[in-house]
């Protein structure tokens, strides 16, 4: 029997892919480094091998699937080229698997992960459903009909997709390590727009995804009268939030979802677009949204005390903007503290005023020293250089994170796309003790 080797298995994607293999009966493991991700968690409970990188993984009678962070020239997928293995990239792999399902495809600068989630809960209360999911999270089904995955516009990844529908939730300027400017990042999402089989339902609020062109159906939803999919009458609570969808101008269903900010409402708006076009009751839709328990690292909540930790992987200014708006719905009578640690120099660079400016919205800022990357250990600035953009803020370290003891019963939003849970777990430490 084929055995499907993952090099870089603990990869967000990486791990949902190898999980939905091997839920599907596919005999599955995998290598990378030793360190510890939470993406390895799901991988461990199904005792899905994961191994060293080491050369002598690779077997006869194996396909490798290869992580998009390791080169060509890793050992592993060198050793296999010299076998005769075949070694697929990951996205390929993907793009070719999903054409036996009715594809779901979303993305979009910001919310595809928490929309992803959101569509693969509804979607599956109605027919078996497959899903990928960018925290590291995926499930297989051998009778599915539908397969939902996100799918990340990087390097313009998302062109090895021609799925049956993409939901597009935003454009925005993102990764100015590769992406040259905002219009570039426009034709990426235009290209996938090409490949799309049966519709496309975007944001219309959004004024980049006005332009999209497409050979299908391009359904419009959003806050904006001219949407085809249009949320009215918003009633934002501390419980959660309701809101009226109106179909073409025309009353379709009041629903109810238990998260916040105008963000959820959108993605709430996207899921629902999707399951009118496909039939799927607003009865039942209401009910999967009741039960959704979210996402990881999408303001996730731990209560300490009278403290609330939230951990949130918002790592660009509209995401932080986003996360505040959505703590402040919730929890309207608390202090916000803003934990945050910018994620790459490049990006830090690029948006070093907007970082100032969303972190300055939370009542009180404290800074991580900047993550670097695999492709980017280091940079021309420094974690001062947005600390003297914010004022009242200072940089910390999980050492001297006892500091924020002073906030005492106060909301924390632990924000990053690196390690910064590392801080969130030494705050929690201090706060047991």
């Amino acid at each position: 029997m084929t055995v499907f080797h993952f090099t870089g298995i603990k990869g967000s994607g990486m791990s949902s892919l190898a999980q939905i293999l091997f839920d599907a009966g596919e005999q599955v493991q995998g290598s990378d480094i030793e360190k510890y991700f939470f993406t390895e968690q799901p991988l461990r409970e199904r005792n899905i091998t994961i191994l060293p990188f080491d050369v002598d993984n690779i077997k006869p009678n194996m396909i490798v699937i290869a992580g998009n962070a390791f080169p060509d020239e890793h050992p592993e997928l060198v050793r296999a080229k010299e076998m005769g293995i075949e070694v697929i990239r990951y996205h390929k792999f993907l793009g070719e698997y999903i054409g036996q399902y009715i594809s779901i495809a979303i993305t979009g600068a910001h919310g595809k992960t928490s929309t992803t989630g959101l569509m693969a809960h509804v979607v599956a209360g109605y027919k078996p459903t497959s899903y990928l999911i960018g925290d590291g999270t995926g499930a297989g089904h051998e009778d599915a009909n539908y397969f939902v995955m996100e799918a990340c516009e990087y390097r313009r990844h998302f062109l090895a997709y021609n799925p049956d529908y993409a939901i597009m939730t935003n454009i925005d300027f993102d990764h100015p390590d590769y992406f040259a400017n905002i219009e570039d990042v426009y034709a990426a999402f235009q290209s996938l727009a090409l490949q799309v089989k049966k519709a496309i339902i975007a944001c219309g609020d959004d004024e980049y995804l006005q332009r999209i062109q497409a050979n299908v159906p391009v359904v419009y939803y959003g806050f904006g009268e001219d949407n085809d999919f249009e949320a009215r009458n918003v009633e934002k609570t501390t419980e959660g939030t309701n809101f009226d969808v109106f179909v073409r101008n025309e009353f379709y269903n009041r629903f109810f979802i238990p998260s916040y900010g105008d963000h959820a409402v959108l993605n709430a708006l996207a899921v629902i677009t999707l399951c009118e076009y496909e039939e799927i009751p607003p009865q039942l839709v209401q009910e999967r949204l009741n039960t959704y328990q979210g996402v990881k690292r999408r303001f996730t909540e731990t209560m300490i005390g009278n403290n609330v930790l939230i951990d949130d992987y918002a790592h660009h200014p509209t995401e932080i903007c986003a996360t505040v708006q959505a703590a402040r719905q919730k929890y309207p009578d608390r202090e916000l503290v803003a934990v945050f640690q910018p994620h790459t120099f490049t990006r830090t660079q690029a948006f070093l005023q907007d970082f100032a400016d969303s972190l300055s919205l939370a009542d009180a800022a404290y800074l991580c020293d900047i993550f670097g990357s695999a492709r980017e250990s280091q940079g021309a600035l420094s974690i001062e250089d947005l600390a003297t953009l914010i004022e009242g803020s200072a940089v910390i370290t999980p050492e001297g994170i006892d500091v924020l003891t002073k906030h005492e019963g106060a909301v924390f939003l632990f924000m990053g796309a690196g390690d910064v849970n590392k801080f969130q777990k030494a705050f929690e430490d201090v706060l047991k003790k």
